[in-house]
């Protein structure tokens, strides 16, 4: 049973990928609410469920709406879901959690391994409920190993995996990445793991768990560090804007700001010395080749100072107009000019979404099939907005069973 269409088509003959499919997202913060957003909307139905006297504190994360005081982050990582509420401490509670499990396709929460089994509600207890359930765990560590039971953050994702050692400036202190890389990392790989789990279910009916930890997928944002280690005995160290070994590759200034420049292969450095007249220095024995460019002496000597002076006398547009289309060559943005983006606007990935009263701009969705229809987003849902829709339609409960949860504390 289809409770809620989950983002709403503009063309009604084309229909999103995963309508039908229904999804208990037991999820807070960011790793698991983004994960069961992107399945949200890519058409599937997500419940989101919440304890509720503790339900998810990024409900209090700034930004706040400026007309309500809402959560526009919690709104951003929640938007086309439902919003339930369930005490799955009480035996009630953890009743309604296995009749949904019986109905549902996906479930994906992300505890520290072991909460769900001491309620009774893990995998291994929700499969007699569904075979064919696929059961998503994130954790920062995973559900196996030594260190499986402790706490993580994006952070401790960005730590344990090296990427922390690996950004910055080589005279100072590593720097984390500047984003929640940790937490991204892991909902990428959990929708990916969801989606190859629910294909294998849809064929041979019998789901399994999804085991992605946080720490796991931020070693392969790593690039070639492992790698180089392991060839090399090299450790991978910060290098500011710099590439390990490819070059040039970085950040550089121009007259109104910075701009990253990648021209480094023969064709493109060709066609850069042909954008600034100096074509004579393609037939220069000491650069005239990629790999004699990644030299790193040669480089700073020869190739940086020439690029330095080149880009010094022009602004981020003017170097944009000149060669971003032969080379890659763009201006290092703010948000906000990125919200004004024209190729960004083009393909719907500044788009517009409600909050309560208010209207904000929240990213897209990235994933563009050709047979999916262009989407509208709608609003994050209130603590517990939808509880009786989905007890009522889904469970079939009457109005006095609902009624009577609710006294009890249960919902």
């Amino acid at each position: 049973m289809v409770i809620f269409m989950a983002s709403e088509s503009k063309n009604k003959e084309k229909k999103l990928p995963l309508e039908g499919v229904v999804v208990l997202d037991i999820t807070r913060v960011v790793a698991g609410p983004y994960c069961s957003m992107i399945l949200a909307d890519l058409g599937a139905t997500v419940i989101k469920i919440e304890n509720p006297n503790d339900p998810d504190y990024t409900r209090n994360f700034p930004p706040f709406t400026r007309n309500d005081n809402e959560s526009a982050f919690f709104a951003q990582y929640n938007r086309n879901k439902l919003g339930m509420t369930i005490d799955l401490k009480s035996e009630d509670g953890k009743k309604i959690l296995r009749q949904l499990a019986k109905k549902a396709n996906i479930l994906v929460e992300n505890f520290r391994p072991g909460v769900m089994k001491s309620l009774g509600l893990g995998y291994d207890n929700l499969q007699k409920e569904n075979e064919a359930l696929v059961y998503t765990a994130i954790s920062g560590f995973g559900q196996t190993g030594p260190k499986s039971s402790r706490p993580s953050f994006d952070n401790t994702g960005q730590a344990e995996s090296g990427l922390w050692s690996m950004n910055g400036y080589p005279d100072r202190p590593p720097v984390r990445v500047g984003t929640i890389i940790g937490d991204l990392a892991a909902c990428f790989f959990g929708t990916i793991g969801t989606i190859v789990a629910l294909r294998e279910a849809e064929k041979t009916g019998k789901g399994q768990m999804v085991d992605v930890a946080q720490v796991d997928s931020t070693l392969c944002l790593t690039e070639s560090a492992l790698l180089r280690y392991s060839v090399n005995k090299e450790e991978a160290k910060p290098t500011g804007n710099d590439h390990a070994f490819v070059r040039p590759y970085e950040q550089f200034r121009c007259k109104d700001g910075y701009v990253f420049f990648g021209g480094y292969n023969d064709k493109q450095w060709k066609e850069t010395l042909k954008a600034f007249g100096s074509n004579e220095l393609s037939t220069d024995p000491e650069i005239d080749t990629m790999h004699k460019r990644f030299n790193k002496e040669v480089y700073e000597r020869r190739i940086k100072p020439l690029i330095n002076g080149w880009f010094s006398r022009y602004t981020k547009a003017e170097l944009e107009s000149m060669l971003a289309n032969k080379v890659p060559l763009s201006p290092i943005k703010g948000i906000s000019e990125v919200i004004e983006d024209v190729q960004l606007l083009d393909r719907n990935m500044v788009v517009d979404m409600p909050v309560l009263s208010e209207v904000v701009k929240v990213f897209g969705n990235p994933i563009k099939l050709s047979g999916m229809p262009n989407q509208s987003f709608k609003r994050a849902p209130n603590l517990g907005e939808n509880n009786h829709t989905i007890l009522k339609n889904f469970l079939g409960m009457d109005d006095k069973q609902i009624h009577g949860l609710k006294n009890k504390g249960v919902i």
